[in-house]
């Protein structure tokens, strides 16, 4: 099969490798028909993910059609078409069993490589994501081997488009999530979000579902601005204004009650702080750099929470830690556990309250992946999001 491959930092390529088989009785084959590259597979590209090897499957957004299940495996059938999470969950476990499915005690078998870098117990599985969550193979592929098929399979029984649907294996649960853990308060809460890629967007969007008063949002991309707007948000490009300044004029002077980063490791921004970490990553004394996070601490409302969707690697410098403990914030991150958003944001498509295949600027066969990956990166072509069609 055709498969986007990790070839080295900055490097990817399309090559043809052996097709998955099942390992467990537990796992099922997918045929992928949909596929998209995520904003954090580009700190696989950018080498800020450590444990990657050349050889691996990347991808971790795709759906496609059930053709094979093993003996074990009861809720599945062929035939069936499917989507599925990003991590990977057992269901048995007591994280799986409190809904903490990104948490899940037994999808990665390389725990201790995780529990060593991060000194904590390890999160879950995840595809396509280096080999400090599991190996696994992503699904920027023809076909996926999908682990814990019973728990990892919700099937769309009905005729929503690929694009409608796609999403629900990550940024839509992704962004409302972000949004969920700030605890709006209806009419009444103002949300920032920092970064306008795709998360943002739909952290943007569920903010405005769970009845925020207002949604500011910052970025410094006029394309990704623009979509933003043609949802209602208020919008500050921080290339152009000093953004604590601008958020607290917006705000009668108390700050938004809620800020979201949505921007992770590979932030952009100025000040001393920002050419701090720039340097400290480049020579990998650092993986992360966290003006976003800076940024959203100091704006944020006394008592209010930073969200943090956005992948951060390791440890992190400068840090304003003081400033959220004097305004008593409450931080709140981690990978999200979409296992427990899909049934319910599903009906909300259905519904027609959200089509998420607002955000597709790039469709293009699985041959265009590497270029449309550093396309994606550098912000060219107006790109916001890339889907591929493994057949094409």
């Amino acid at each position: 099969m055709n498969a986007i491959i990790w070839q080295g930092t900055n490097h990817v390529g399309v090559e043809t490798v052996p097709d998955p088989t099942l390992l467990l009785p537990t796992d099922a084959i997918v045929r992928v028909t949909s596929t998209a590259i995520c904003g954090s597979d580009l700190h696989l590209l950018d080498g800020f993910i450590p444990s990657m090897e050349k050889g691996d499957i990347l991808g971790h957004e795709f759906m496609g059609e059930v053709v094979e299940v093993g003996a074990d495996v009861k809720r599945v059938r062929v035939g069936e078409r499917v989507i599925m999470p990003f991590n990977l969950a057992c269901g048995v476990c007591d994280p799986c069993r409190r809904g903490l499915f990104s948490a899940c005690d037994n999808s990665n078998p390389n725990h201790r490589m995780a529990e060593a870098l991060y000194g904590a117990t390890s999160a879950s599985g995840l595809f396509g994501y280096s080999h400090l969550f599991g190996g696994y193979a992503g699904g920027q592929a023809q076909f996926v081997r999908v682990p814990f098929a019973d728990v990892s399979c919700f099937a769309i029984e009905s005729d929503l488009r690929d694009d409608s649907v796609l999403f629900l294996t990550d940024i839509f649960p992704t962004g409302f999530q972000a949004a969920e853990n700030c605890g709006i308060v209806p009419g009444r809460d103002v949300v920032a979000v920092f970064g306008a890629g795709p998360v943002g967007q739909f952290a943007l969007r569920s903010a405005q579902m769970l009845g925020a008063a207002e949604v500011i949002v910052v970025d410094r991309v006029t394309e990704r601005l623009r979509l933003a707007e043609a949802a209602g948000a208020r919008t500050i490009n921080y290339e152009q204004t000093d953004v604590l300044v601008a958020l607290r004029e917006a705000t009668g002077g108390r700050g938004p009650d809620h800020v979201i980063d949505a921007v992770g490791l590979e932030a952009h921004g100025h000040g001393p702080g920002a050419l701090l970490d720039t340097a400290e990553q480049k020579l990998r004394l650092s993986f992360d750099r966290i003006t976003a996070l800076r940024w959203a601490i100091l704006s944020c409302a006394k008592g209010g929470t930073v969200s943090m969707p956005g992948v951060y690697g390791g440890l992190v410098d400068k840090l304003p830690l003081g400033a959220a403990f004097s305004k008593g914030l409450t931080l709140k991150m981690g990978q999200t556990h979409t296992h427990r958003y899909v049934r319910p944001l599903l009906e909300r498509i259905q519904q027609g309250e959200i089509d998420p295949s607002f955000v597709i600027t790039h469709r293009a066969p699985l041959s265009q992946g590497p270029e449309l990956y550093k396309t994606f990166r550098d912000k060219h072509d107006g790109c916001i999001k890339v889907v591929l069609d493994p057949w094409t």
